[in-house]
Order: C-alpha cells, then sequence, then structure tokens
C-alpha cells in the first residue's frame, strides 16, 4: 500500500471498521427481489447502523447493485467472515445486526454460504 493510500485509509477512518456488510439494493434490474423492498431494506440498514454505532462506528456499510444471487433477496454478505445471508428485510436485517455486526454471531436461520477472507 502507498504512503498516500495508507494516508487516506486513516483519514477515513477505515482501519478502525470490524466489519463490512454490502446490501443488494437499488438494482438496475430487480431479480431477487423488488426494488421497492431493497430500498426499504437499505434505508433501515442506514438508519440502525446510525443509532448503533456510537461515536466510533465500527461498522461499514456498502449498497451494492447485485450481488448476482438472483432469489430470496435482498442479499447481503459481511466481511470479514464472508457470510452470505437471504432474505434482508428489515426485521432479518436487525438480527444480523444485534448478533453478526455487533456480536460476532452468524444468523445460521439466514445465512447460505461462507467465503472468508483469511480461511
Amino acid at each position: 500500500m502507498t504512503e498516500e493510500l495508507k494516508s487516506t485509509v486513516a483519514s477515513l477512518g477505515l482501519g478502525t471498521y470490524k466489519r463490512h456488510i454490502l446490501l443488494c439494493a437499488d438494482q438496475t434490474e430487480p431479480k431477487c427481489a423488488p426494488k421497492e423492498a431493497t430500498l426499504k431494506s437499505w434505508e433501515f440498514l442506514k438508519r440502525r447502523l446510525k443509532e448503533v454505532a456510537g461515536p466510533k462506528p465500527l461498522i461499514y456499510r456498502t449498497k451494492a447493485n447485485c450481488l448476482r444471487v438472483c432469489t430470496q433477496g435482498p442479499i447481503a454478505v459481511v466481511y470479514p467472515e464472508g457470510v452470505w445471508y437471504h432474505s434482508c428485510t428489515p426485521e432479518v436485517l436487525e438480527q444480523i445486526i444485534q448478533e453478526h455486526l455487533l456480536n460476532g454471531r452468524v444468523v445460521s436461520a439466514y445465512a447460505f454460504a461462507t467465503n472468508p477472507l483469511n480461511p
């Protein structure tokens, strides 16, 4: 990593995050779930992560156009564990936030694959 990139990462506080959740939402061509449902889930996720973050957020979020699992959406993936979740409605996302994102416990009822960054 270049010194410039290290400086940018440090200034954004990106090195302090414990987990990263990517949520399939607002797709160009919705296939896994209706666009309105994915946007509802995205807005919920943004709001809840702000509420639970406190002064030093530990969870990074990204809205992905499509995660290429075109069934039982919205789909989410949490890193560094690489756990993939289906059916990510606001209710399911609340479980993922409380159990996985904050406490490191996989929500097995909705997890369908695991591909960790560091196997």
